[in-house]
């Protein structure tokens, strides 16, 4: 597991901060994350990052995709380790703020597995206070029941030309959402670009995404005012109601 923590020489650091747990994507290697993880933690947060078994890139027992239906108790389970009262897994004088400031985050197949343990009653093996959800999707796997529960707080994002997991998911998912949730759509944007390539799509993310956290890890109740000028020139943010239903629709989700 890696995790993400501001300078403990900046005065900041000595603070409690919320946690986010983020689950990367299938096949991906952990730290091509780390740009986004980094900026995150910089604005306060501790991150961190599991390496999930058979899903990581040189994982010795090999690659095994559908290992992703454990994920959501795994997941689980870390958060119940770095927020147990003496946490073993975080560095010496690292301190949260409390065990229910808790954010899940995932990209691709790591965005599936934090939207069902966010949303989907088959996995609520912890109740977050927020999601970010980064071209992710439902998955039929886990069962039909998504949203169905008390709603957590999303944010969802998504690249118009994801070719891997398409538009046609995260619209689904939003839509059938009835919580607080936003929807940032990144124009021309591939699926692992906005996450990992630098340059001003990355740092639009990078903004709208600690605005989200700051709005519900930390109770700033103005903290998403300023994201929809932050985001011009490189797509849309949505605050509520619906979008329109990308064509195709969600391969692999259930049937809404």
């Amino acid at each position: 597991m890696y995790v993400f923590y501001p300078d403990p020489a900046t005065a900041g650091a000595a603070k409690p901060m919320p946690l986010v747990v983020f689950s990367p994507g299938y096949d991906i290697d952990p730290l091509r994350y780390s740009p986004l993880l980094v900026a995150w933690a910089q604005a306060g947060y501790a991150v961190a990052e599991p390496e999930y078994p058979h899903t990581s890139p040189g994982t010795p027992d090999g690659l095994d995709e559908s290992d992703i239906l454990n994920h959501p108790k795994d997941l689980a389970f870390v958060i119940s380790q770095l927020t147990a009262p003496r946490p073993s897994l975080l560095p010496p004088g690292l301190r949260l703020i409390g065990p229910g400031d808790v954010a899940v985050a995932g990209h691709s197949d790591g965005g599936d597995v934090a939207l069902a343990l966010a949303a989907n009653p088959c996995c609520r093996f912890f109740t977050p206070r927020a999601a970010v959800i980064l071209s992710g999707a439902e998955l039929a796997s886990f069962g039909p029941g998504y949203f169905t529960d008390s709603p957590v707080p999303m944010l969802v994002v998504q690249g118009t030309t994801d070719s891997i997991n398409p538009p046609g998911c995260s619209t689904e998912l939003y839509d059938q959402d009835q919580g607080p949730r936003y929807y940032l759509s990144l124009a021309g944007e591939d699926h692992l670009g906005p996450y990992t390539a630098g340059g001003p799509v990355d740092s639009a993310v990078d903004m709208v995404t600690i605005a989200f956290f700051d709005r519900y890890l930390r109770g700033q109740s103005s903290a998403l005012a300023r994201a929809p000028a932050g985001v011009a020139g490189v797509g849309t943010l949505v605050a509520g109601g619906t979008v329109p239903q990308a064509p195709g629709g969600c391969p692999g989700a259930p049937a809404p």
